[in-house]
């Protein structure tokens, strides 16, 4: 990220108070304990195009490859298209972040390619990846992760059966 490390609570309050629009910030917590475990926002909102973007995201340890990430990317997605009517849904990351990567087309996201020195970040270039879902794409992608999130697939541990690729 551009941006942090946001080390206290206090540079996190001066962080989020810095925005007034956008990005639209979502805090995330895992059920039924309900305490905060991420932050995840919409940004580079364009409805004139039809184009919204999910980023900032931050997944703390108990919410870094669990069900409830997961989740969170599949409400985001759902909402971006079936409630907010969006075309086209962008996920855009460090070319170097490839945990980024991998669970941007873990999720269904297709590489769109590299925005080579796409901005100046704490002292260097940034070339950005860029991955994105269309809406005729959608179906078949929330298809894709109702059937990984439907309970069958998870044993009595909460240990996933297929992976969400499989699926």
């Amino acid at each position: 990220m551009s941006y942090g490390p946001l080390d206290t609570p206090a540079k996190l309050a001066e962080f989020y108070a810095g925005f007034e629009d956008e990005p639209i910030f979502y805090t995330l917590c895992k059920l039924p304990e309900e305490r905060p475990a991420g932050v995840t926002s919409y940004l580079n909102i364009v409805p004139e195009h039809g184009r919204i973007e999910i980023g900032h995201i931050w997944f703390g340890p108990a919410l870094q490859r669990s069900r409830a990430a997961t989740e969170a990317i599949y409400l985001m997605a759902t909402n971006a298209f079936e409630e907010l009517g969006y075309r086209r849904l962008e996920w855009l990351c460090n070319s170097l972040n490839a945990r980024s990567r991998a669970a941007a087309e873990r999720f269904g996201f297709t590489f769109e390619g590299i925005a080579r020195q796409h901005m100046f970040a704490k002292g260097r270039n940034r070339d950005t990846a860029s991955f994105s879902i269309t809406d005729t794409e959608w179906p078949g992608v929330r298809e894709r992760f109702e059937r990984w999130l439907d309970d069958s697939n998870f044993d009595e541990a909460g240990r996933q059966l297929r992976a969400l690729r499989e699926c």
